[in-house]
């Protein structure tokens, strides 16, 4: 059974940073991407970024294309998510989920695992 255990999370006024963490459990998994979501209050669940990991190709949604950075360490098997110049819209719980297709790496129902969560608060 594949294990995602997210960190990072916190508190940070606007224009701050915080930088997530997802260790997994396992090196190599089936499917190409490894990626991040995001949800707010009664929202729905929304991509954020992914990454290939066989290609080491990523993608954003547009809403933090340029502040947000995805990574992967291989040789510690943990995903990374760097969030910059953070706004009050990016408050959310956000989940790292693996075993997508990369064609299919923005769509929620497409991943296999998914870790537990870890809350971003931004004040204004």
């Amino acid at each position: 059974q594949v294990q995602l255990a997210e960190s990072g999370g916190g508190l940070v006024q606007t224009g701050g940073s915080l930088r997530l963490s997802c260790a997994a459990s396992v090196r190599t998994f089936s499917g190409d991407a490894m990626g991040w979501f995001r949800q707010a209050p009664g929202k729905e669940r929304e991509f954020v970024a992914a990454i290939n990991w066989r290609a080491n190709t990523t993608h954003y949604a547009v809403s933090v294309k340029g502040r947000f950075a995805i990574s992967r360490d291989n040789a510690k098997n943990t995903l990374y998510l760097q969030m910059n110049n953070l706004k009050p819209d990016d408050t959310a719980v956000y989940y790292c989920a693996i075993g997508a297709r990369w064609s299919a790496a923005t769509s929620p129902y497409a991943h296999d695992y998914w870790g537990q969560g870890t809350q971003v608060t931004v004040s204004s």
